[in-house]
């Protein structure tokens, strides 16, 4: 664990009760990593005091403590939160016999949007932050999406498409980052209009992530069904 030079280190002990604090039935973690994650995204990171997170949350700066050691940490748990149930669907895709690979990786992308566009929060705007790409907190973040963008791969190559590349392993990897890319990169489309129905929206990426893929589309590779049930978006 670590945390940002004054920014406190996380306190242990029971925390008092804190009169600031809504009566919103959530539990104070999740009320702190909601107003992290609506300062985060509104006014950036740089920008976001630990007091203005605690105020936001409904409790006082030192009580944030009890929870959190600073803005780092809840930057990263925020950051995991956006891979951690993406990467669970990816390994059991990888490990199901059906249905076909085309179909399986249509639903990681449809699955992997839903997760960054579906919340209130939009948190794939979070991969924007300059922040991200060098604190050492953010490690085990980077290897989880690494671990994903892995899997997207592994899907690719088990598809039609894929095989037709043969040892062109450089064309393969190639259009992964292309479909990785467009996953990653809708969270920008998606702030333009907000109003656009997510689930829709999910589908149509996932159509356009095959495209690119050079997968093409049909009953079998879009649509519902097939998928272990194990999963819920």
């Amino acid at each position: 664990m670590s945390g940002a030079a004054g920014e406190g280190a996380r306190r242990v002990g029971r925390p008092r009760a804190d009169q600031r604090r809504p009566d919103s039935g959530r539990p104070p973690r999740e009320e702190l990593l909601g107003a992290a994650a609506q300062l985060f995204t509104v006014r950036g990171y740089a920008a976001t005091t630990t007091r203005a997170v605690a105020e936001l949350a409904g409790m006082r700066q030192a009580t944030m403590y009890h929870y959190f050691g600073g803005k780092e940490e809840l930057l990263a748990e925020l950051l995991e939160s956006t891979v951690a149930p993406s990467l669970v669907l990816a390994r059991r895709l990888l490990a199901a016999a059906d249905p076909s690979p085309e179909r399986r990786l249509w639903e990681l992308c449809r699955s992997d949007v839903m997760l960054l566009c579906g919340g209130p929060y939009n948190l794939g705007a979070l991969y924007l932050l300059p922040e991200v790409g060098g604190s050492d907190r953010l490690e085990r973040f980077r290897r989880m999406r690494t671990e994903l963008r892995d899997a997207y791969r592994a899907l690719l190559r088990a598809t039609a498409a894929g095989a037709a590349l043969g040892r062109d392993a450089a064309g393969l990897a190639l259009r992964n980052d292309l479909v990785f890319g467009l996953i990653e990169g809708v969270t920008l489309v998606h702030r333009s209009d907000p109003g656009r129905p997510v689930e829709a929206f999910a589908k149509a990426t996932a159509d356009a992530a095959l495209r690119i893929a050079g997968v093409p589309l049909g009953p079998q590779t879009s649509g519902s069904g097939g998928i272990p049930a194990a999963h819920a978006s």
